[in-house]
């Protein structure tokens, strides 16, 4: 199980650390996915993203902000198919393709990014 919690700088510190409540306020499963959806802020999504080598833009956020709306109206984290189709409805048909996603998401668009939303792991997702 890995942890997060806050260093005394304020960010977001990550590692293998003691798992009870008290030493592991936020606690992921062993796919990285958060075991508590309320435990979930953008920076909790930031350190996520350090971890995979990623640093977040505008870019990153438009399609982490899609995710949690669509996850707010649906109960539900969209597979690969819908997300695309999300991103061409809501954001732009340039973006709706499975390569732009990809360039920004390189783990796989629907899993990465919906980690870092705070969502569970999509259906289909290995």
């Amino acid at each position: 199980m890995v942890c997060f919690r806050f260093s005394q700088c304020g960010e977001l510190d990550s590692g293998a650390l003691d798992p009870t409540p008290a030493a592991c306020p936020i606690e992921v499963d062993g796919d990285g996915f958060l075991v508590r959806e309320e435990d979930w802020s953008p920076e909790v999504a930031e350190a996520m993203a350090r971890e995979d080598n990623v640093q977040l833009q505008e870019s990153h956020w438009e399609i982490i902000r899609l995710l949690r709306e669509y996850w707010n109206e649906q109960a539900a984290a969209p597979p690969i198919r819908i997300l695309v189709k999300l991103v061409a409805a809501r954001l732009a048909r340039e973006k709706a393709t499975g390569r732009y996603l990809y360039t920004l998401f390189p783990s796989g668009p629907a899993r990465q990014a919906c980690r870092y939303a705070g969502l569970p792991k999509p259906d289909g997702c290995v």
